[in-house]
């Protein structure tokens, strides 16, 4: 039965955030049909654990919306993967744009403004057309895990998210990279080659470069700067975990 309290009362949000803590990540995807369907939606980047959610998504038939930012600036191989995911999988996954393409943002902006102002860039081609579509539902998943960068390390399998002012839920929160890429190789679900050639974080082509080794996994990303994040994800005033990983 849907909680109708757990939209608006905060102390609800933290009771489930707790239960959850300890459930499967396959619970935690019923649940967040259970609770949000179909007003429940799945952003994926394409990276490993976004192709783990896929792959579960479809294996158990979740009644889940899928989609893609698309900005126009991905890798041929990220573009090959979708394709490959959608028929792997069985489920369709959407695009959704920037309202400008890259060359009239480039005639606007001026040419590579991912180069000058990667931030404006983020924020125009990634954080505005996400904020767009997630008022059209009431929760969102995400592949975020606590390990990945400080900023997600307090992040909860599921929170508020003020940012968006919607339910974010993280499945895989509490999976390690190695978790990650034991079950893509179990079930052979497909990912980017380009994971196999010194990348271990995927964004956009302009903004992303393999890395040495000894370096670390975001250590690619917008290269040469202090940026770590698109700004898709806010850190969050953590609740106080109440059990291990089951």
């Amino acid at each position: 039965m849907k909680d109708s309290g757990l939209m608006t009362d905060s102390e609800n949000l933290q009771r489930w955030a707790h239960d959850l803590e300890g459930r499967s990540t396959v619970e935690v995807l019923q649940w967040a049909v259970e609770q949000y369907a179909p007003r429940l939606t799945f952003a994926t980047g394409f990276g490993p654990e976004g192709c783990v959610i896929i792959d579960l998504i479809g294996r158990h038939r979740l009644a889940i919306d899928v989609f893609t930012l698309d900005t126009g600036l991905l890798f041929p191989e990220t573009y090959e993967l979708w394709r490959h995911l959608e028929e792997w999988s069985g489920v369709q996954i959407r695009a959704v744009r920037p309202s400008l393409s890259v060359g009239d943002q480039a005639t606007v902006h001026g040419d590579r403004l991912w180069e000058k102002r990667p931030e404006q860039c983020c924020e125009m081609r990634k954080v505005v057309p996400l904020k767009a579509e997630l008022k059209n539902v009431d929760a969102w998943i995400s592949a975020i895990r606590r390990e990945q960068t400080p900023q997600r390390a307090t992040a909860l399998v599921a929170e508020w998210d003020s940012k968006f002012d919607i339910v974010k839920i993280n499945p895989l929160v509490r999976w390690t990279k190695q978790e990650i890429w034991d079950y893509l190789r179990k079930h052979e679900v497909p990912y980017n080659p380009l994971h196999d050639q010194g990348y271990p974080s995927i964004g956009c082509s302009p903004c992303t470069s393999p890395i040495q080794p000894g370096e670390d996994d975001r250590a690619g990303r917008w290269r040469g700067t202090d940026k770590t994040e698109c700004g898709l994800h806010d850190p969050v005033v953590p609740v106080e975990p109440v059990s291990e990983r089951a």
